[in-house]
């Protein structure tokens, strides 16, 4: 939050809107309140949005858990991390909290920003007509999805009216959807609209996948599962890479080069950045568009 505030907030005073499955206690709305001028609203997640859901087998689920623990996943075994996907999939932009608003900025625990923000981003999207907004993409670990692309193909063959002409598919696949070549946008940064996971085509797109039990079988992310929604039902020019925003999440970060470096006063290192490792998927995003 510090760094946020310090590298774009403190100019625009934008609202922080926290969210818990318990209730926050006075030392943290404390602790939070100290660090930014700007309102700050603390909600509670409704029990039916954050905890597994009653239909689940359970039996199932545990078998899956054991399954990623033997194969050493990370987060393999965590009920908690895959109710958070859940949620962070289907929910949070239904929180009554977030109904005054269309454009949000996720920001995570133990996260750096490395630049100063000179320009409002939500500003960018709307003039632009963009819809959604990332920092880093990379390459998802395929155990923890096996089943995730035959449901989508499912979906996609139930409702090509959800499809977008001008998609961008070829991020997603090599072969024109046959397979998943398990690129996504790492879901921990975004900023975007908050009305496309409010549309009809996300919704639709949300519940298909949940009626599977994958985010509880398996443990299907919020990252793969965002990625896929706007590469598939968004043109892929309302799509937009922030790359003067120096971020780090741990162990990845993105750090901007040359100008965009220098207008942002970045204190990163511009050769220390995932963009063109083995790992990424920036080039394949890029590919979109020459």
């Amino acid at each position: 939050m510090r760094h946020l505030e310090d590298k774009f907030n403190k100019e625009y005073g934008y609202p922080w809107v926290f969210l818990n499955e318990e209730e926050f206690d006075g030392e943290f709305r404390s602790a939070v309140q100290r660090e930014s001028s700007a309102p700050i609203s603390f909600g509670l997640i409704p029990k039916e949005h954050w905890y597994q859901p009653d239909w689940i087998d359970e039996e199932k689920a545990t078998e899956g858990r054991a399954q990623m623990q033997a194969a050493n996943i990370i987060y393999a075994d965590s009920v908690p991390y895959r109710n958070m996907c859940r949620f962070n999939s289907g929910f949070f932009f239904n929180h009554p909290l977030l109904q005054p608003y269309r454009y949000y900025w996720r920001v995570e625990p133990d996260i750096q920003y490395f630049c100063d923000v000179t320009y409002d981003p939500f500003d960018y999207l709307r003039d632009n007509k963009k819809t959604y907004g990332f920092t880093i993409s990379f390459y998802e670990w395929e155990k923890t999805i096996p089943t995730l692309w035959a449901t989508v193909k499912d979906f996609m063959t139930a409702h090509p009216e959800y499809i977008a002409s001008e998609n961008a598919m070829n991020y997603l696949s090599d072969n024109d959807g046959d397979s998943y070549n398990l690129c996504h946008f790492w879901s921990n940064f975004e900023i975007a609209d908050m009305d496309f996971w409010r549309s009809e085509a996300y919704a639709k797109f949300f519940e298909f996948l949940d009626s599977k039990g994958g985010f509880y079988y398996e443990r299907w992310g919020d990252a793969p599962v965002h990625s896929i929604a706007a590469a598939l039902f968004l043109p892929k020019d309302q799509l937009h890479f922030f790359r003067d925003i120096g971020y780090r999440h741990e162990p990845f970060q993105h750090c901007p080069k040359g100008d965009d470096w220098v207008r942002g006063k970045c204190t990163c290192n511009s050769h220390d950045t995932l963009d063109y490792a083995p790992q990424s998927c920036i080039s394949r995003y890029e590919k979109l568009f020459h």
